[in-house]
């Protein structure tokens, strides 16, 4: 009995769960208003089998048309960063060494200035598979290297904690013109978190609160020029309009190709297009054109259409085109939604009683 028990309340959080993800993405938010643009291409497939789980991409500061990316997380993957052209063949493998360095939840990399005023990597070591089970969380930098080739990397590392509790994430950036991290959480209501200014390898840096994220955000960019930023999740991107600082506004979302599981994006050196990657051996590495209201280059800021709602203030979700029939289909499924909680909750209510 209490065996059955367990089972339905699992089944009874599960549903709740999807139930408040289908309600937030459906909430009224703005949309550009297009379908994806039609000059997204494959850009290249990752030709290296021990790239198999990408969730991380950001494009070389030193070398043009050279992309860094690393694997997630479990027993058998290493503290590794590859370094891959634009044909997808992996040109370094650089092993990420130093005090407090391992191979625990990898979810992102990105790129700032160092103290030498040269390119550096951090290594996001942000992802929490218990949901904010992890007391903190790591940063680890090291120069970007000169010479693209397999060696060890010295890194130092960075321990931060959000300052209200643990999150599990999968999206970072930098905002290159004051060189400030900031980190987008994956849940239901997303937040985005702001580093100290300067980050300290003494003690712990606080995370703190300073915007939302959309639902299960699974990466984040931001255009070379820090005007706008974009955090994907698995099925779209939110472009955000940076020029005042960030949070700024979010715009609109901007449709993905479909991936297995998207989670890897970055801005190129050029900031016309964003790159995007997925888990998967040989998974392919998509060019999505980003124009001017897309949060291209040629403009201070990001302009909806005149067609676009208004955004959703408490959660900060986003959405693409509707399906066909509009709010009329949303009805059905959240009554039948309901319809099931009610139904699994009596049938609970009354196995407590016998």
């Amino acid at each position: 009995m209490a065996l059955m028990l367990q089972r339905l309340r699992t089944t009874i959080a599960s549903l709740a769960l999807l139930l408040g993800v289908g309600a937030v993405a459906m909430a009224p938010t703005p949309a550009f208003g297009d379908a994806m643009p039609s000059a997204a291409e494959e850009a290249f497939t990752f030709q290296d089998p021990d790239i198999r789980e990408s969730s991380g991409l950001v494009a070389s500061q030193r070398h043009e048309d050279v992309y860094y990316t690393h694997n997630d997380s479990g027993p058998a993957m290493t503290p590794d960063v590859y370094a891959v052209d634009s044909e997808g063949e992996t040109l370094a493998v650089l092993r990420v060494t130093g005090a407090g360095v391992e191979a625990r939840d990898w979810e992102s990399v990105a790129i700032r200035e160092g103290e030498d005023g040269e390119p550096a990597i951090l290594v996001g070591d942000i992802g929490d598979n218990f949901a904010g089970a992890w007391p903190n969380v790591r940063i680890y930098e090291f120069p970007e290297p000169s010479d693209l080739s397999d060696q060890e990397v010295q890194a130092t590392t960075y321990t931060l904690s959000y300052e209200d509790g643990g999150r599990d994430a999968e999206g970072m950036f930098v905002d290159p013109r004051d060189n400030r991290l900031y980190v987008a959480s994956k849940e239901v209501s997303g937040g985005l978190y702001a580093a100290p200014e300067e980050l300290s390898p003494e003690g712990t840096n606080t995370l703190t609160h300073v915007g939302q994220a959309p639902v299960y955000a699974t990466g984040a960019s931001m255009a070379p020029d820090g005007q706008s930023y974009i955090i994907r999740t698995y099925w779209n991107a939110t472009v955000y309009d940076s020029s005042d600082g960030v949070p700024g506004t979010a715009m609109g979302t901007l449709p993905l190709p479909q991936q297995d599981q998207g989670e890897g994006i970055t801005h190129t050196r050029d900031g016309t297009a964003v790159m995007i990657s997925s888990e998967g051996e040989h998974s392919p590495v998509w060019r999505v054109p980003l124009s001017e209201r897309h949060g291209g280059p040629g403009g201070e800021s990001v302009e909806p259409d005149e067609s676009d709602t208004e955004a959703d203030d408490a959660s900060g979700a986003t959405e693409a085109q509707p399906p066909p029939g509009g709010s009329a289909m949303r009805w059905p499924i959240l009554v039948a939604g309901g319809t099931a909680l009610f139904a699994l909750g009596a049938i609970v209510f009354l196995l407590r009683r016998a």
